[in-house]
């Protein structure tokens, strides 16, 4: 009897009874707040209840469903990243894309609607560009005069790890459009009020709340299917890797797992010693995470078809971990072992120096990443009492 009880609660803390905003927006009837007014939904293939069910089903059922706006990635999520996604019609419904020539509704596509609903799910990272989309929208809508409504869903990293740099003005972009940590800890209702009053938008703004999260969760946590958000974030847990190895992604130096089958939970080359690279990531004990010997061929993107080796990055202590500072490390620990390899293929050019500094949200990490000769200690640091701020500031707009 008591291995039965343990096990029913080990499976009750496992699968979480999450109520995703969607969910509890028809649960608690607040589509009849609705009634006589016509809805623009901004979703894709993510925007379901735990039953799998598509918000553009439940509203296209009220009847009151005009028109439909979607992300980068294609209302159903099968878009590449450098793809351009065109206009598209679900049944009768106008489908507009927000990625591609129009990252903005232009006033043609709001005319007529009262309200915008919007239901994604993102990766907990600030540089993303679909909560860069409702940003753009609720600055488009408070224009118009619309009401905005944030169906709120789980930070799938959690809502408790804070790491990485702060946005400056200057590199603010459509990967990153917010003045908060790479990772923020917030979920897209908790940006969306940050966003409203920080910025001065002046939208009409509802967050419907989740039911059962709490910020301690991760997504495997609540119980909700994972429906992979965009092609390489293909399991729950990639969301806890994708800040740890995504932005030197765009530096071309290594491979991290995508174009394999372990999307940024894995990073190498072909001139890497996996054990001797392990064992001095290692030997640093930054906290909570630990670095095994790994060797691989990429299916296809950089180094496709060579044999490389690395390392697999295991989070241990969730508590502890800090994934942009593992991301840090990885390129501290590059440079010192690697010298000619780093110097060769950090001589980037204009447009991936760009690219690389608008994901860090600023200059400084490529300036101390390539000025300082031990630069690891001062990438962790940066930024350091600036996220300290952020915490005090945050706390009036967190839900949970």
């Amino acid at each position: 009897m008591r291995w039965v009880l343990v096990s029913f609660c080990w499976l009750a803390a496992v699968c979480g009874e999450v109520k995703p905003g969607l969910e509890v927006f028809f649960e608690e009837k607040l589509q009849e707040g609705l009634k006589g007014k016509k809805v623009g939904l901004i979703t894709n293939h993510t925007g379901v209840d735990r039953e799998m069910r598509s918000g553009v089903h439940l509203f296209r059922e009220t009847g009151q469903l005009s028109a439909l706006f979607s992300p980068e990635h294609g209302l159903k999520g099968q878009h590449y990243a450098w793809e351009s996604v065109s206009h598209d019609l679900e049944g009768k419904i106008p489908v507009y894309s927000l990625h591609g020539e129009t990252r903005r509704a232009k006033p043609e596509m709001l005319k007529g609607l009262d309200v915008l609903v919007y239901d994604i799910q993102c990766t907990g990272v600030r540089a993303y560009t679909y909560p860069t989309t409702l940003f753009y929208m609720m600055e488009e809508a408070a224009k118009a005069g619309i009401e905005v409504i944030v169906l709120d869903r789980p930070n799938p990293i959690n809502g408790v790890i804070v790491d990485g740099p702060m946005l400056e003005e200057k590199w603010r972009s459509f990967i990153g459009y917010i003045n908060v940590p790479y990772c923020h800890g917030m979920t897209i209702g908790e940006l969306a009020r940050f966003f409203n009053e920080e910025y001065k938008v002046g939208c009409k703004l509802k967050v419907v709340q989740m039911k059962g999260w709490e910020r301690s969760m991760s997504y495997r946590d609540t119980g909700l299917v994972w429906i992979p958000p965009s092609p390489n974030i293909p399991e729950p847990d990639t969301p806890l890797f994708c800040p740890a190895t995504g932005i030197l992604g765009e530096l071309q130096l290594l491979n991290i797992g995508v174009g394999f089958t372990m999307p940024f939970k894995i990073v190498g080359a072909p001139w890497i010693d996996a054990s001797a690279f392990a064992e001095k990531l290692n030997g640093q004990k930054l906290a909570g995470v630990r670095f095994h010997p790994f060797y691989f061929r990429p299916f296809w993107g950089l180094y496709k078809g060579v044999d490389c080796q690395g390392v697999l990055i295991q989070v241990t202590d969730m508590k502890k971990y800090k994934p942009v500072s593992v991301q840090y490390l990885l390129l501290g620990m590059v440079k010192s072992l690697y010298p000619q390899e780093f110097s060769k293929r950090v001589a980037l050019s204009d447009s991936r120096k760009d690219l690389f500094c608008k994901a860090n949200g600023t200059d400084q990490v490529l300036n101390i990443l390539t000025q300082e000769k031990y630069a690891v200690w001062k990438l962790l640091e940066f930024h350091r009492a600036e996220r300290t701020a952020f915490l005090e500031k945050r706390k009036k707009y967190l839900l949970y």
